[in-house]
Parts: C-alpha cells; sequence; structure tokens
C-alpha cells in the first residue's frame, strides 16, 4: 500500500466531501482503540473543525487512558482540535431502570451492548447538530463489510466512512504513518461495549490477521471444502458471521408495491 498517497487520498476525500455538505468540520467518538485513532487524525489533517468526544459507560480504565492520551497528543499536533467529555454512564443505568429483562443473559447482555452503541451515536449527532459537523465513523472494512462486527444504529450510524475501504492490517499501517501513540498501536483491539477488557479476538474466536485471510478467501470463491484444521474454523467463523450480520451490510429492504396495485 502506498501509505502516504492514501493517507492524502482520504484526507483530501474528507475535504471536499465536508466543503461539498457545507459544514464546518467532523465529530469522531475517541474509544482508545487504533480505528478512532487514524480516524480523528485524518479528519484533523482537513484542517477542518475536529470534535473529539469520550462517552465512557462503565469504560475499562485501560480503555479511558489511552482515549485521553490520544486526544491530548491530537489537540497538541493540531490546531483545529478540540475535545468534550460526556459521561454516559448515569444514562445507560436510567435507561436499565425503564425496561424489562426477559430471556437467559447471553442475550440481554448483547442487547445492553447495542444499546451503548446507540447512545454513543445519539450523543455523536447531537454535538453534530449543534456544531454543524459531520459524524465521521471509524469502522474498517473487514469490520463493516466481512464480518458485520459492529452494532446497527449504534456505531454503524454515521455520515461518512473514511477507513471502511481498508482491512485492520492497512489501518495500522496508517497508524504508523500518522504518529498514532505506541499504547494504541500495542492495544488489542476492543469494541468496549461490555466495561471489561475483553478484545474482539475473545468475541469472534479469530484474530483481525486471520479474518483478513478468510475474507480474501471468500472473495476468491473458496468453500470450506477447500481447508482443513484451524484455516477451517476460522473460515467457518468468518461465514457464519457474513451470513448472519449480512442485514447490516445491505440497503434496508423496501416493500415496494405493485403498480396494479395503487
Amino acid at each position: 500500500m502506498q501509505t502516504e498517497k492514501v493517507v492524502d487520498y482520504i484526507v483530501n476525500w474528507l475535504k471536499d466531501y465536508a466543503t461539498n455538505a457545507g459544514v464546518t468540520g467532523f465529530v469522531v467518538g475517541i474509544s482508545g482503540g487504533i480505528d478512532s485513532a487514524v480516524t480523528s487524525t485524518l479528519c484533523a489533517k482537513t484542517g477542518l473543525n475536529v470534535l473529539c468526544i469520550e462517552m465512557p459507560i462503565h469504560q475499562a480504565e485501560s480503555h479511558v487512558t489511552r482515549a485521553q492520551e490520544h486526544i491530548t497528543q491530537l489537540k497538541d499536533r493540531f490546531h483545529n482540535v478540540s475535545d468534550t467529555h460526556t459521561n454516559l454512564t448515569p444514562v445507560f443505568e436510567a435507561f436499565k431502570t425503564e425496561v424489562f429483562f426477559d430471556g437467559d443473559q447471553a442475550t440481554i447482555d448483547m442487547a445492553l451492548a447495542n444499546t451503548r452503541a446507540r447512545l454513543r451515536m445519539t450523543t455523536l449527532y447531537y454535538y453534530a447538530g449543534l456544531y454543524k459537523l459531520l459524524v465521521a465513523g471509524t469502522g474498517n472494512k473487514v469490520e463493516d463489510f466481512g464480518v458485520g462486527f459492529y452494532t446497527k444504529y449504534g456505531d454503524g450510524g454515521v455520515d461518512l466512512s473514511p477507513i471502511a475501504d481498508l482491512i485492520k492490517s492497512e489501518v495500522y499501517e496508517l497508524g504508523k504513518h500518522l504518529q498514532v501513540s505506541e499504547s494504541i498501536m500495542q492495544a488489542a483491539p476492543s469494541d468496549g461495549l461490555f466495561g471489561d477488557t475483553r478484545s474482539d479476538e475473545d468475541q469472534i474466536g479469530a484474530s483481525y490477521p486471520e479474518l483478513e485471510w478468510a475474507m480474501k478467501m471468500g472473495d476468491e470463491g473458496k468453500n470450506a471444502n477447500d481447508f482443513s484444521g484451524r484455516e477451517l474454523e476460522v473460515f467457518k467463523i468468518y461465514k457464519r458471521l457474513n451470513n448472519a450480520n449480512k442485514h447490516k451490510m445491505i440497503p434496508i429492504p423496501i416493500c415496494n408495491i405493485p403498480t396494479f396495485l395503487l
């Protein structure tokens, strides 16, 4: 990958899109992970306003520390970056008092995890409306179009996606080029939706390099019969998640009424 040229291309794309949309810049949720760090840095390089928002909900301390470290570094490097902190823990806890819990614990935990992501999306759009900004998505290609590892109308609810055509390893290449802090570069990727330090790999059952391989094999038309051992296990994980999460990756279905009924 021609890293410097890719960076320039994304930055120009962001700037052109924002200018054509008549907005003043971007708002980015900062999680302490590589994707939000790279996305916010790319946005900062446009020279337009960038608002970085921390939105903890019972967040692991390591995530908070990395997020704060990144925001501090970004503000030191770019005069157009500002930040705010919105503690959503009380909002989340208040929500829990108004809903009922039905089903097994794993189902309840997942529903609440997705609720966290949707509360954050609501917060981002509040500030976007307040300051005439666009919500910049932080999803990469493997998450957005491979395994669908994001929350529909949560972190998937954005105005534009600057890194969604890059696989995770390419995001790390950009991170190195953009001087993202070493603590973020070395941290295990995590969605931070469960209030602990569990990683994406813990949840998915495969690492991002493995998922990138499986995505490539799927694009080449391979099937489970072509693999054995760990490769077969990873390929099955990828295909299962890809199929289960198709509803996130395709446009919302519309019931088109036949003309003879109108």
